[in-house]
């Protein structure tokens, strides 16, 4: 039976990676079509079929497939994400926002950010920085805490509108709640940027200097920002002279691709390079809807792919490690986000009822979060550290998906806003 199995795991090892692309494909939108039978969001449909593709479980997909040969599809999803994010912060809609949202926005985002990476700094040192030597918790726990931290500030935008539309919510929690939404994201790419090149400094034991801990991120940062918005204002130009619809997808697909490229080549970071080519588009690009509209038509194979290769990345047999640090992960975003959240809109006065709900309709997360994730890990190179770090925020993403949804119910039937569902 072992000789079986090996044999077998030999033989699937050299099919050609086209193979698996036509199974993600396939077998992820299976997936999504029961999650909507079954009530539940379609990401959850697809980190599950994933999670039973995993080496770990089915084994159908192998290790080195998962971490090396389909990575390309984790990129391109980022990236499409990056851009759909930028395309939601018009202009006309920032200046209607009000100080409402700028103030929740930044409370919940930070909030979330320090009381989950204060947590999972003191479990890491009281787990393991007891036993290990001060350096270790330096070198890789408390990066990674800090890492973890910045991820866990995002917010998972497509879940919460939604709810909204599902239960016809109007009024000033909801109007608040999707302005909030729209830059949430938009912030958190921002703070991850500088989470990242603040961990690295840490996990390569480099000297903590100005350089490090502002110059750098802050020159990344720029770099990544003038990549978009070059590309950006050549887009305008160019697509003047583009009229079909086929053409416009090969223009656009082609433009979030070559802006990703430009940033890793440089060393900056792909999504804020893309989520600014999105803000100059949506709000200096004639007919940005149709634009949009045409990456939108796109979209959903690919989110299927991605979210289904990101359950792939489960580890059973780690997550015995990290079940308890999922857990932790899950509730310390919570707190954060709640307290945050109230914090704001005490700060800015926002009506009553935003200050007791809010925070519940701000639970969800899913994508950006995963991408990240994803993305951060090759600091560590190959540790397990690594693995239990993707491990345990697949995890809680995972817990996260299974439980927001009642959250934000709740939220907007508390507020008064939330009206009958259509019939199915």
């Amino acid at each position: 039976m072992e000789l079986i199995d090996f044999s077998l795991f030999k033989f699937l090892e050299t099919l050609h990676p086209l193979i698996y692309i036509g199974l993600l494909l396939l077998l992820s939108y299976a997936g999504g079509k029961i999650a909507n039978y079954l009530k539940a969001p379609r990401v959850t449909g697809y980190l599950v079929i994933g999670m039973l593709l995993s080496p770990s479980v089915l084994g159908l997909f192998h290790e080195r497939l998962v971490k090396e040969e389909l990575t390309l599809i984790t990129d391109i999803a980022l990236a499409i994400i990056a851009f759909s994010i930028g395309g939601s912060l018009g202009l006309g809609k920032l200046r209607r926002l009000g100080r409402h949202i700028f103030w929740i926005t930044f409370t919940q985002t930070f909030g979330a950010f320090l009381v989950a990476t204060i947590a999972l700094a003191l479990f890491f040192y009281l787990i393991h920085g007891l036993r290990a030597t001060l350096p270790s918790f330096w070198a890789l726990y408390f990066p990674m805490a800090f890492v973890i931290g910045a991820i866990c500030a995002a917010t998972a935008p497509a879940a919460i509108l939604a709810l909204v539309h599902e239960y016809r919510s109007k009024g000033p929690l909801t109007s608040i709640l999707l302005g909030v939404v729209a830059l949430d994201d938009a912030l958190t790419i921002v703070l991850y940027a500088f989470a990242i090149t603040i961990a690295k400094t840490f996990v390569n034991q480099e000297a903590i200097t100005w350089e490090n801990f502002l110059l750098s991120p802050v020159f990344s940062i720029m770099i990544s920002l003038s990549i978009g918005g070059v590309l950006g204002v050549s887009l305008r130009k160019l697509i003047r002279f583009v009229t079909r619809r086929e053409a416009m997808i090969g223009v656009m697909v082609g433009s979030i691709f070559l802006v990703s490229g430009l940033a890793i080549s440089l060393e900056a970071s792909p999504l804020l390079a893309n989520m600014m080519l999105g803000f100059v588009v949506t709000n200096f690009v004639g007919h940005h809807e149709d634009l949009f509209g045409v990456v939108e038509s796109i979209e959903e194979p690919i989110f299927g792919m991605f979210f289904a290769l990101a359950g792939a990345h489960l580890d059973l047999r780690v997550m015995q490690t990290a079940g308890w640090l999922a857990l932790l992960i899950t509730l310390g975003r919570f707190a954060g986000k709640l307290l945050g959240s109230r914090l704001g809109a005490q700060i800015s006065q926002a009506p009553e009822a935003v200050k007791k709900y809010l925070g519940f309709a701000l639970l969800p997360k899913a994508g950006v979060t995963v991408g990240l994730v994803l993305e951060a890990k090759e600091i560590f190179s190959s540790t397990y550290l690594s693995e239990v770090m993707v491990n345990a925020v697949l995890g809680s993403v995972i817990i996260n998906e299974l439980v927001t949804p009642f959250f934000v119910r709740f939220a907007l039937t508390k507020a008064g806003e939330a009206m009958r569902t259509k019939p199915a």
